[in-house]
């Protein structure tokens, strides 16, 4: 399973970033193998469509969940209709996300 946490660095132990369409990076956590990747978020400076693009990376990643702060209604269109799940109020550090995730 791959999950997407948004976060404020490019670690496991860099809090994660209470936006989604605007975080500073999105890291792909792939429960099956422990490992991920960090990738900084290109729509950051959008003046609009922000979530829409970023959850459309989403899709394109083939994220089966993702961890967030918070998600905005167009953002979540996309997600939703993409059958990804999403968990928000998520806060911490990135590892504590998944781990508190994965407990579930």
């Amino acid at each position: 399973m791959k999950i997407c946490i948004t976060a404020e660095g490019k670690t496991l132990d860099s809090n994660v970033d209470p936006r989604f369409g605007r975080c500073r990076n999105f890291i792909f956590f792939d429960t099956d193998t422990g490992k991920y990747e960090a990738l900084e978020n290109p729509n950051t400076q959008l003046q609009g469509g922000a979530g829409i693009q970023s959850g459309q990376l989403m899709v394109s990643k083939g994220v089966n969940t993702i961890l967030t702060g918070k998600m905005g209604p167009n953002a979540q269109q996309v997600i939703s209709a993409a059958g990804i799940d999403v968990v928000t109020g998520v806060s911490g550090t990135v590892k504590e996300a998944i781990e508190k995730y994965w407990k579930k």
